[in-house]
């Protein structure tokens, strides 16, 4: 039987950011923060060996990397990001995650308290 699972992991990050825009301007220039949630799924089949898609440890791994280079940090700044918006952060996690390696399928970036979010779908 050919199956594929998709596994997913959780984190949040707390950091600050400014951000240009034309709606809300004078709010978004401000420097201000956002407690943000994340959540990165990997797909594939169950390797033979292990049963698994991919260790669980591995997965935490590349995302606590990840989350040390946003977390308390201004966003602003983070080398590669760019403008801080949800859409970059996505791109960002994925690539950084990817580069190590992980058969990423999707990243979720949202804010609970505002109700925003944004989902990167990655192709094969």
């Amino acid at each position: 039987m050919d199956v594929e699972f998709e596994l997913s992991q959780r984190f949040f990050f707390d950091a600050a950011h400014t951000l240009r825009r034309e709606y809300e301007t004078a709010g978004s220039l401000r420097v201000h923060g956002h407690t943000y949630q994340a959540e990165v799924s990997v797909r594939g089949p169950r390797q033979a060996d292990s049963g698994m898609v991919i260790d669980l440890a591995v997965l935490r791994a590349g995302v606590e990397a990840v989350r040390q280079t946003l977390d308390h940090h201004l966003l602003d700044e983070v080398p590669g990001l760019g403008a801080p918006t949800l859409e970059n952060l996505c791109t960002y996690i994925a690539t950084a995650l990817r580069d190590r390696g992980l058969p990423l399928s999707a990243v979720r970036v949202w804010r609970e308290a505002s109700g925003d979010s944004c989902r990167l779908l990655l192709a094969r």
